[in-house]
């Protein structure tokens, strides 16, 4: 609620409108981004603490690289198939409920990868992973879309995502150490365990704009002008329960629908490229920096923060460029697409670490590559834009789904290569060629970032 204002007794009453200009806006909305933060950042350890964990895991398991690329894939496989059908959850069941049940389950299943003895194991638990991470982010799009203007969503994007990367930066270290000392199985019991507990902390203190206590009507009024949902008025809640009743009576023919939208088609593709950088880092860097670099346990942890770093700068760079560039009177055509293709075309260079002998030189290029595709993480704030009214959830999915089929292709394109040839030379092609093309994609496919209206 409005905090009153303070006011001389003997001084005349201020108008009602004049009251309401003079208070200040609250920042709530900023406490929900730092909770989505926060969980973005679990659900990347728990994505990837299997590749950290890998060069030590494989030894004891007797995995070869083919099959220790299958075992990175398959958690995409189940992630991918269930994008659909979590974005339907989500606008049925909101955002609280969602992305509660999603993280503890998400943190069980990291847990239990901890007591595998098995590859059998180890497989299903990484099935179980993919399922229960689907609703993340497309549950971090709604929440932005709700809670911010379109002239921050970038900025919000930005944040969250940067998330993904400051935990893999800082927390590497760590995690090799506590490897080092404990074994490849603590790793699992530590980050699922953190998870479990945050999923509680985001029961707590979530709420939507209209319920949460510290977002006063400055606030609410300033989120609303900007595009964001906040009020309920009898309009709203008869549209709120028309999104619901579409979301219980979904029809797949509204993928298709959707799909011949050359917006969502294009940025599709693109986030595939983008994912395909980042996929290699969440999964064979480890084994990389060990097997084709021959560095040390120590040497990895420190050189592993490094592209990390270079990420996180990047995504938080392409988000408040991208609002500035908005802010500035720029279309959302330049606004969003321009750090993008950017960050595509800079990512491709990945393909010069083959060319280098300095250990140095090469994280300096991979810093630069994974810079440059923290910058192109800005898909998500795309979505916020292009999605129809009450289908968010199910184009987010559709989305996510397009995106994460890098998370099946790319290992298992990467551990075919390394296991046929001895060597990442071929990989590091393959990731630079697809960065190349998902610039293309928003180059000449995209076209204008405008809201999707579904005709029938």
């Amino acid at each position: 609620m409005p905090q009153p204002i303070q006011s001389n007794p003997a001084a005349a009453p201020l108008p009602a409108n004049a009251a309401a200009s003079t208070t200040r806006r609250s920042r709530a909305r900023f406490q929900i981004l730092t909770l989505l933060a926060v969980g973005t950042m679990i659900n990347y350890l728990d994505r990837t603490v299997l590749g950290i964990a890998a060069p030590q895991l494989t030894k004891e398991l007797g995995i070869n690289a083919a099959l220790m690329g299958l075992l990175f894939s398959v958690f995409s496989w189940s992630y991918v198939a269930s994008q659909i059908p979590g974005g339907l959850f989500l606008d049925r069941f909101g955002s609280k409920l969602t992305y509660f049940l999603s993280m503890t389950f998400w943190s069980l299943c990291t847990l239990a990868q901890g007591l595998v003895h098995s590859i059998g194991a180890l497989f299903v638990f990484r099935l179980g992973l993919g399922v229960t991470e689907a609703p993340c982010f497309p549950t971090n799009s709604r929440v932005v879309a709700t809670w911010f203007p379109q002239s921050e969503r970038a900025m919000a994007t930005g944040t969250y995502t940067v998330g993904e990367y400051i935990g893999l930066a800082f927390f590497s270290p760590l995690l090799f150490a506590l490897m080092g000392a404990f074994g490849w199985r603590s790793l699992f019991y530590v980050v699922g365990g953190v998870g479990i507990v945050f999923g509680l902390v985001w029961w707590a203190f979530y709420r939507e704009p209209r319920d949460h206590p510290s977002a006063n009507k400055a606030e609410l009024d300033y989120i609303e002008a900007g595009g964001g949902l906040t009020h309920r008025t009898k309009a709203a809640d008869a549209s709120e329960a028309s999104a619901a009743k579409a979301a219980s009576g979904f029809e797949w023919r509204t993928i298709g629908r959707l799909l011949k939208h050359r917006q969502l088609t294009g940025i599709c593709l693109g986030q595939f490229a983008g994912n395909s950088t980042l996929v290699f880092f969440l999964t064979w860097f480890p084994t990389y920096l060990a097997t084709e670099r021959h560095m040390a346990w120590l040497k990895i942890g420190f050189f592993a923060i490094m592209p990390f770093i270079a990420a996180s700068i990047g995504v938080m760079f392409g988000g408040i460029f991208s609002d500035w560039l908005l802010r500035r009177g720029k279309s959302p055509n330049v606004a969003r697409k321009l750090p993008i293709i950017a960050g595509l075309l800079l990512a491709s260079t990945i393909i010069l670490a083959n060319y280098v002998e300095s250990n140095v030189a090469v994280i300096a290029i991979l810093s630069v590559a994974f810079f440059a595709q923290g910058m192109a993480a800005l898909g998500w704030t795309l979505v916020s834009d292009i999605a129809p009214d009450g289908l968010l959830g199910v184009t987010g999915g559709i989305f996510n789904f397009a995106a994460n089929l890098a998370g099946i292709v790319t290992p298992l394109v990467v551990g075919f290569i390394v296991a046929a040839t001895g060597s990442f030379v071929g990989a590091l092609v393959f990731i630079g060629a697809v960065a190349l093309i998902g610039a293309l994609s928003y180059i000449f496919i995209v076209g204008d970032i405008k809201r999707i209206v579904l005709v029938d």
